[in-house]
């Protein structure tokens, strides 16, 4: 699955002009976190989340700084801040550097996007077109939509070969060798490992190919002293 596979569309947006107060209204009225700021021409020019309007003067929410913190604060640090907790315009809060993506991109992208710049939502864009948006959510529908569409092996040796391949195209396999048996639904591990860490791989392996298929750990932990032999 790609971006465009999952994306929210159409996108709820707010022109480069707009309020404070139009884009409170807009984030409670939306299921988006975050609301695409555009330009007359449409094209995504910031962005706002719930976030950046946390801490305002109005609500009382405004973080204050005791005398001592003000002191060491950089003067420009405190503009900044009073901006943020004062202004009435979008465009004085919202982010400008934008961390986005195209229709594209796979859900491993997306995902590495989120974590690595700290984001819930990803705009995607077409031509610097806001077409969707991908959030944390839309990344859980896929993975339900993923479960329900992955098919299971039907009968045992099916699933015992596909329960083999899956351990050995893993670098976390260990060099023993393994042995799995899948006797009337039910999977069979045993063999050496090093590890109950690997124990817990090779388990979690055996039953996401095998789908609802009982699991029978047989597996022990090789001393640390033995060798593979020939």
């Amino acid at each position: 699955m790609r971006a465009k596979d999952i994306m929210t569309s159409p996108v709820a947006t707010l022109p480069v002009d707009a309020s404070v107060l139009d884009a409170a209204n807009l984030l409670v009225s939306t299921v988006q976190g975050a609301v695409p700021v555009v330009d007359e021409w449409q094209r995504m020019v910031g962005i706002l989340s719930e976030a950046d309007l946390m801490y305002r003067e109005e609500i009382g929410t405004r973080q204050h700084r005791s005398w001592l913190r003000q002191l060491f604060t950089d003067e420009a640090q405190l503009a900044t801040e009073y901006v943020r907790t004062h202004s009435h315009h979008v465009a004085d809060l919202m982010t400008r550097t934008v961390v986005y993506a195209s229709g594209e991109a796979t859900l491993g992208a997306l995902s590495t996007l989120m974590e690595t710049h700290a984001v819930r939502q990803i705009p995607i864009l077409r031509h610097r077109a806001i077409v969707g948006i991908v959030s944390r959510k839309s990344l859980l529908r896929a993975l339900i939509a993923g479960a329900d569409a992955h098919g299971q092996p039907s009968s045992d040796e099916e699933t015992r070969d596909a329960v083999v391949s899956e351990l050995n195209r893993h670098g976390w396999s260990a060099a023993w060798p393994k042995n799995v048996v899948v006797a009337d639904g039910v999977v069979h591990l045993s063999g050496f490992i090093t590890s109950d860490s690997m124990r817990d791989a090779y388990r979690v392996a055996a039953e996401n190919v095998a789908g609802g298929r009982h699991v029978e750990d047989h597996l022990q932990i090789a001393p640390a002293s033995a060798g593979m032999g020939v």
